[in-house]
């Protein structure tokens, strides 16, 4: 297992492989022991590793430093740990672990979460629908199956390329079947172009905060981060011109439509010009395009933010899409489109690890995109409400919490008046909710005191939500170090 990455942020990390750790029963310490005990003996946590203080762990955790003292003691006493009055707490050389391929792992809470055991907290953190459509069950038992066909396509069957490169071309990007790679989920796709085009030392230019999910990535290819701030109408376009006028990055990675996490709307104008740039400076953009379809239907009188082109209109763009925010998360079907000699490249990479995406989901895209307007039209209604319900109760049970409408997307970008999203989150999770941390989707280290909460859920459940954060929030205590960039963590 590959020891926790070391930056700055460590103790963000190490909070997050943590996991819902206090779920369970027993006094605090012994559930935090045990946590420690397992990640040190996987080699998460490897030999001669110094592990955070006692009050900054106790901080990052919304613990007392009793806590902490007496779970790293009780690891000392197994033998575990090493406690030195001036070196620290380290994990003592005898706790090797048995020797393993080392391979890059996620600490984003964003995936750990859905590894844990289902149990009765409420996923705020992670945003998909919570209920697939009935037009997908239908889909499903209408299949036929192909004849005489071996089931493998690397780069997508055919039929589906074809519906999804219809989609653009009515959007006003002309798009060819060619130009589609099918892939099993955005995520797949994004980790295909981090493989193509990423070498360890590359630079990406990535807004921040942004997706973590594309930030895992971008770290397991070891390429260098070169954030760029997001504002209320995106990512700062001429600070990111001038990003890639001075590093010439291998990428540039951007959610120009209700940006995730923020919900933010680059306008068309300032797209034009990113896209411009990057094309005369020769660096790849990547767009990912996963949430663009989920606008809310305005209300009368209402400007409506569904009419902005996509940023393939403008020129030569990757754009990455996906069916599981509108769909429904199991159904693992996106794409990349792209121009037709990359899409290959792809194509090729992609069959050395899959020979291609699940067939019949492949098929049953394929049926739901004949009439996607009812589901598109269903779900963005029902996010509309959840977005309106959430705002409400938030309004009701934490007014001094802040946080602006959304035009679309899924999720609301709040801040908190004081303390940090970790530490927070971290009670939060004792009170049976979980949240995602605005600091673990932002490479510059800010979005301290930001939360990133889906609407998703059932109008009661987002009630009940709410209601655990605002006894959450009745209790939390900032530590007296809220500030996440100032905390250091593991230091081998």
């Amino acid at each position: 297992m590959e020891p926790i990455n070391l930056t700055p942020h460590t103790i963000d990390a190490l909070v997050a492989r943590l996991g819902r750790w206090s779920a369970g029963r027993g006094p605090l310490y012994l559930l935090l022991a045990a946590r420690l005990r397992r990640l040190i003996d996987e080699g998460a946590l490897p030999p001669g590793a110094r592990l955070p203080p006692d009050r900054r762990l106790a901080t990052a955790l919304a613990v007392g430093r009793t806590t902490v003292v007496a779970a790293y003691d009780t690891l000392r006493q197994e033998g575990r740990l090493v406690r030195r009055q001036g070196s620290g707490t380290r994990v003592a050389r005898a706790a090797l672990a048995p020797e393993a391929p080392r391979v890059t792992e996620t600490s984003n809470p964003l995936f750990l979460h859905l590894l844990e055991a289902p149990d009765d907290v409420i996923l705020l953190s992670c945003a998909a629908p919570s209920q697939p459509p009935p037009e997908l069950a239908e889909a499903y038992r209408s299949l036929v199956l192909p004849d005489g066909d071996l089931g493998y396509h690397p780069a997508g069957l055919g039929a589906l390329r074809t519906a999804v490169a219809g989609r653009y071309a009515a959007r006003g990007v002309p798009t060819g079947p060619a130009q589609i790679l099918v892939t099993t989920g955005a995520q797949q796709g994004l980790s295909l172009l981090t493989r193509l085009l990423l070498a360890p030392g590359d630079g990406v230019l990535v807004e921040a905060p942004t997706y973590p999910g594309a930030l895992d990535l971008f770290r397991e290819a070891a390429a260098v981060p070169l954030p760029v701030a997001v504002g209320p109408d995106g990512v700062d376009v001429a600070e990111a011109i001038r990003v890639m006028e001075r590093h010439r990055p291998a990428l540039a990675y951007v959610v120009a439509r209700f940006q995730n996490p923020t919900g933010t709307v680059l306008p068309p104008l300032a797209g034009r010009r990113l896209v411009e740039a990057a094309n005369a400076l020769g660096v790849p953009l990547v767009d990912d395009e996963v949430l663009t379809d989920l606008a809310f239907a305005p209300e009368p009188e209402e400007p409506s933010a569904s009419g902005e082109p996509s940023l393939s209109a403008y020129g030569d763009v990757i754009a990455v899409g996906s069916l599981s925010k509108v769909v429904w998360g199991g159904l693992r079907i996106g794409w990349v489109r792209g121009p037709a000699p990359l899409i290959a490249r792809l194509a090729r990479l992609k069959a050395l690890h899959d020979l291609g995406s699940d067939l019949p989901s492949q098929l049953a895209a394929t049926r739901l995109l004949d009439d996607f307007g009812p589901v598109l039209t269903a779900r963005t209604a029902s996010a509309r409400a959840g977005h309106d319900h959430l705002r409400g109760e938030l309004a009701r049970l934490l007014p001094s919490w802040s946080c602006a409408p959304a035009t679309g997307g899924q999720t609301l970008w709040v801040r908190l008046p004081h303390g940090d999203g970790v530490s927070f989150a971290q009670l939060a999770l004792r009170h049976r909710v979980a949240v995602l941390p605005g600091a673990t989707t932002d490479a510059l280290g800010g979005s301290v005191r930001h939360l990133r909460l889906h609407f998703l859920a059932p109008p009661e459940v987002l009630s009940e939500a709410v209601r655990r954060l605002a006894a959450a929030w009745a209790e939390y205590t900032p530590g007296p170090d809220p500030e996440r960039a100032s905390l250091h963590g593991i230091v081998v």
